[in-house]
C-alpha cells in the first residue's frame, strides 16, 4: 500500500465574534473603571419662566438632581491548560490561539451586557418589524424629545436589517449603501441614524424580544477596562502553562429621563 503525504497547516481556524465596533458611541467613562461604581450627575428640571413678573418677590424653588449610577463588573476566563506536549509538536502557535480567543471572549460578553444595560434603561417601543417607516417613527421619537441630530445610532439584528433594506427602494437602498463605512462598523445611514448591524443585539433577546436599540451618543456611558492577562509558565503539577484573563467593565443610560434611548421589541 502506497504511503500518502499528509500537511499540517500553520495557521488554525479561530471562532468567530460579532463586530463591537458601535460601543465607541457612548461617553466614555473608561477612565473610571478602576472603581466600584460611576456616577453620573443629572440636571433636575429648569426653573420656570414668567412673561412679564406682575408678584414680587418672586417664590425662589430648589432643583432636585438625580444621581444616576452603575457598577463595574469583573469579567474573567476559565483558565486554559496548554501541556508542554502541545508547544513543542503542533504546527501552529496554540499559546496566541488562546489568549486572542480569550480576548475575544471576554469582549462579547462584555458588549452584549453593555447592550443590555443600555436595554434596561431604556424607553421601547413594540413594531412586529422594523423598516423604513419604523425607522422614521424612531426618528420622530428623537425629534420631540429635542434629542440632538448628530450621533444617533441604530443597531439591528441580521433579521431585522434585512427588513430594512428590503423595504428600500432601489434608490435608498443605493444611498443608504453609499453612506456605509467599514472602519467603523457603520452598514448604512437612513434618516440622520448611522446603521450597525450585530448577530445579536440582547444576551436576553429571547426573553426581552428586543432585536433594535436606537441611542444618542451622550446619552448612553461605557467604561472598558483593558484585558489584563494571567500566565503561569512550566506550572510543575500540570507540566505544561495556563492562562487565563480579566477586564473590567460596564455601562449604563446617561440620562435619568431616558431620553435618546430607544429599545425596539418584537410583539
Amino acid at each position: 500500500m502506497a504511503l500518502q503525504k499528509e500537511i499540517w497547516l500553520a495557521d488554525i481556524i479561530e471562532p468567530l465574534f460579532a463586530s463591537n465596533t458601535f460601543a465607541a458611541r457612548a461617553v466614555d467613562h473608561s477612565a473610571f473603571v478602576t472603581n466600584k461604581r460611576v456616577h453620573v450627575p443629572n440636571a433636575g428640571a429648569p426653573p420656570a419662566v414668567v412673561k412679564n413678573r406682575a408678584e414680587l418677590p418672586a417664590t425662589a424653588t430648589q432643583r432636585a438632581d438625580a444621581d444616576l449610577d452603575y457598577a463595574i463588573a469583573e469579567y474573567t476566563t476559565d483558565p486554559v491548560h496548554i501541556v508542554h506536549a502541545e508547544e513543542v509538536e503542533l504546527s501552529y502557535d496554540k499559546r496566541q490561539s488562546v489568549i486572542a480567543s480569550m480576548r475575544s471572549a471576554l469582549a462579547d460578553k462584555v458588549h452584549l451586557d453593555l447592550l443590555d444595560a443600555w436595554i434596561g434603561g431604556a424607553n421601547s417601543m413594540t413594531k412586529e418589524t422594523l423598516d423604513k417607516d419604523g425607522v422614521l417613527e424612531l426618528m420622530t421619537a428623537f425629534d420631540e424629545q429635542d434629542v440632538p441630530q448628530t450621533g444617533r445610532c441604530l443597531i439591528l439584528t441580521p433579521s431585522a436589517y434585512a427588513t430594512l433594506l428590503m423595504s428600500l427602494t432601489n434608490f435608498e437602498g443605493q444611498s443608504f449603501l453609499a453612506s456605509a463605512n467599514a472602519q467603523t462598523g457603520v452598514v448604512g445611514r437612513l434618516y440622520g441614524f448611522d446603521v450597525y448591524q450585530r448577530s445579536a443585539v440582547s444576551a436576553d433577546a429571547a426573553t426581552n424580544n428586543v432585536y433594535a436599540l436606537a441611542w444618542q451618543e451622550n446619552s448612553v456611558s461605557r467604561a472598558l477596562g483593558a484585558t489584563e492577562l494571567f500566565t503561569d509558565d512550566q506550572n510543575p503539577l500540570y507540566y505544561g502553562d495556563i492562562f487565563s484573563a480579566l477586564v473590567r467593565a460596564g455601562g449604563a443610560v446617561a440620562r435619568a429621563d431616558k431620553k435618546g434611548v430607544l429599545a425596539v421589541k418584537s410583539k
